[in-house]
């Protein structure tokens, strides 16, 4: 499979993602159904895609460590929001852990520094900082620009709401969609990811996209260098990680050389072809 076309298989793989939405809900963990009703994956995630291109509004949160961060302080950047809840023993750590090895492949693709994630506990009763602070120490995650949040219930509902993340509680946890939520460095919701064990390119790319897609002030040749990069680093199935592929020079070279052949021929046969010019 050559790299021009993974933009098509990958727009395949978002496509039946989308049709098979019921599969991507969390499992159930035994829980009845939510107080109105059944939970419905469908009616999910169409609230989740709803948001796209939403800004969410202004929230604060106590980070594990004890700092106070605001969502505008991530501005400048991508950020990667999970929403979890600390007293899940399978369903978050599993989803987290998926979550930080693809994090890995694209720190190593875009640049350790290129984006930010966040991990925000939404069962606001027991979600304080030392439960975020002891759910990331279980998880063994020490990467840097990672923050696990904890807010008040007021704040949470806010943010749910502008972030499309409907969850129910039940006997025995919550009924909710296994969503990422991807915003640009402007705040703008960009994409959404879900299920629990996601492929690396439906995050990967859409990161991919904003690190080195975006217009680049400082010089010239630094947007010239983010747009090759953009085009040229490219997703491996067989090792499941981002490497720069140097064949696109290789065949824009034989490329641009065989039409400069091709143009020296036609120009040579044309002045051959002069009235007046000699043989």
């Amino acid at each position: 499979m050559t790299p021009r076309s993974w933009p098509v298989v990958l727009c395949g793989a978002l496509l039946a993602l989308l049709s098979a939405a019921p599969a991507l809900a969390a499992p159930r963990h035994d829980a009845a159904p939510a107080p109105d009703g059944a939970f419905d994956p469908k009616a999910a995630l169409a609230v989740s895609q709803a948001t796209l291109g939403r800004i969410p509004g202004e929230a604060a949160f106590t980070a594990s460590d004890g700092r106070v961060v605001h969502l505008s302080d991530y501005r400048g950047q991508p950020l990667v929001i999970s929403l979890v809840y600390t007293s899940c023993h399978h369903i978050c750590p599993t989803t987290t852990q998926h979550l930080a090895k693809v994090v890995r492949i694209a720190r190593a693709a875009l640049g350790t520094d290129s984006f930010r994630v966040a991990t925000v506990g939404f069962d606001t009763v027991h979600d304080n900082p030392e439960a975020m602070a002891q759910f990331a120490a279980q998880q063994r995650l020490d990467l840097g620009g990672w923050d696990f949040l904890s807010t008040d219930a007021a704040t949470l509902a806010r943010l749910g709401s502008d972030l499309g993340f409907l969850y129910f509680p039940a006997p025995q946890g919550f009924d909710h969609l296994i969503q990422a939520t991807v915003l640009d460095g402007d705040g703008k919701i960009y994409r959404q990811v879900y299920g629990m064990s996601f492929d690396t390119p439906l995050l990967v790319e859409p990161l991919k996209e904003l690190v080195f897609g975006q217009p680049v002030a400082a010089s010239f040749l630094a947007g010239l260098g983010n747009k090759i990069k953009l085009f040229c680093t490219v997703y491996d199935p067989s090792s499941d990680r981002y490497r720069f592929d140097y064949s696109i020079f290789i065949g824009l070279f034989i490329g641009l050389s065989s039409l400069g052949f091709i143009g020296f021929l036609v120009v040579r046969e044309w002045r051959r072809q002069r009235p007046g010019t000699r043989a």
